[in-house]
């Protein structure tokens, strides 16, 4: 707008606007970050697996190596 405004009604208008974007900002944030949280946990088990029972697979490999030196 071409008009000057001054310091109080600039700040109506600054209110007025957090009061009504403000709340779809804050949804979309919360949206956004709980559909970060789900993708991190549903790969929560591809992160942090590991195997059981690895002694037996390294010995096993171990004793592969050796018999092709």
């Amino acid at each position: 707008m071409p008009e000057m405004i001054g310091e109080l009604p600039a700040g109506m208008l600054l209110n007025f606007f957090l009061e009504e974007i403000g709340p779809a900002i804050y949804n979309k944030a919360i949206a956004d970050a709980q559909a970060r949280m789900l993708r991190r946990v549903d790969d929560l088990s591809g992160e942090l697996y590991v195997d059981e029972f690895q002694y037996w697979s390294r010995l096993a490999a171990k004793r592969s190596k050796k018999a092709l030196l």
